[in-house]
């Protein structure tokens, strides 16, 4: 339709594929109507305006927030799905401005990876909680995590009991909620941001026993994810990603499905420039 009055009109040059575009697309959660285009993690340049609009100018980037001119603009589409949703817990939870604390991110995803980014520059002692031995020397060595657990390794999920105040986990595969929430603190929560398409398994006396919480999140509104997108610019946070041309969108959603992924793809609608 025509541009109406308080519309801005965008043409998307960046699209970021999100693990919700492979369980919309495959109809995993039973709520997809058909037909369906997958996709809104998005950037691109403002061409046009409504009269009524304010804010915002036509040859802008942005996805109805400002993308920060430090940040380029394909590594940044992810962060408008990928990061706020990491984002908005955080700062529920009062830790984008506060003391240390000791942090655990589940996973190290499309969400994990943007998560300990953030812990990390907003100061706080970082440790994934991975499946895979393999991804240790990443998170160490590339995204500056502290600690690293192999949630598969009795040992060590034994000598992380009780040593953490937060945990986000950002899995989206089935998994078990109860030795995880032994590594909180008492009074320690848990953030679920991660949607797999099996209800998840919860024993009651991690939680009785540790007075924890666990808590849902989602991601954010206009005016979060504008302060997310200032701080990822002030920061220089974007997402690791691998960009792929639009005739390769099937191959990325068959890796995706498998985990072939470091860590985000995102679409490259109009051949453009990645230094944008």
């Amino acid at each position: 339709r025509e541009n109406r009055d308080t519309d801005v009109t965008i043409e998307i040059l960046y699209c970021g594929i999100c693990h919700t575009d492979l369980h919309q697309a495959k109809n995993d959660w039973g709520i997809t109507t058909y037909p369906i285009v997958p996709g809104h993690e998005i950037t691109g340049i403002i061409t046009k305006v409504g009269k009524k609009v304010e804010n915002f100018k036509v040859g802008e980037k942005r996805y109805v927030v400002h993308v920060p001119e430090s940040l380029p603009m394909d590594a940044a589409a992810p962060l408008l799905c990928a990061g706020i949703t990491v984002f908005t817990p955080l700062k529920d939870h009062n830790l984008i401005e506060s003391p240390r604390k000791k942090i655990g991110v589940v996973g190290l995803g499309g969400l994990g990876h943007v998560a300990v980014k953030f812990g990390k520059a907003f100061g706080h002692h970082v440790t994934v909680i991975s499946t895979s031995p393999s991804k240790e020397k990443e998170a160490r060595e590339r995204l500056g995590a502290d600690g690293f657990i192999v949630s598969s390794n009795p040992k060590q999920m034994e000598a992380g009991k009780r040593t953490l105040d937060f945990i986000l986990d950002t899995v989206s595969a089935d998994h078990g909620l109860g030795p995880i929430l032994e590594l909180l603190k008492v009074n320690g929560t848990m953030v679920i941001v991660g949607a797999p398409g099996k209800p998840l398994e919860l024993p009651a006396f991690p939680l009785l026993f540790g007075k924890r919480t666990i808590k849902g999140g989602i991601i954010g509104g206009m005016k979060e994810t504008q302060e997310m997108m200032d701080l990822c610019g002030k920061y220089k946070i974007s997402c690791d990603i691998e960009v792929v041309k639009p005739d390769n969108i099937n191959e990325a959603f068959n890796r995706l499905a498998k985990n072939d992924v470091k860590y985000r793809f995102v679409i490259d609608i109009a051949g453009s420039s990645s230094n944008l």
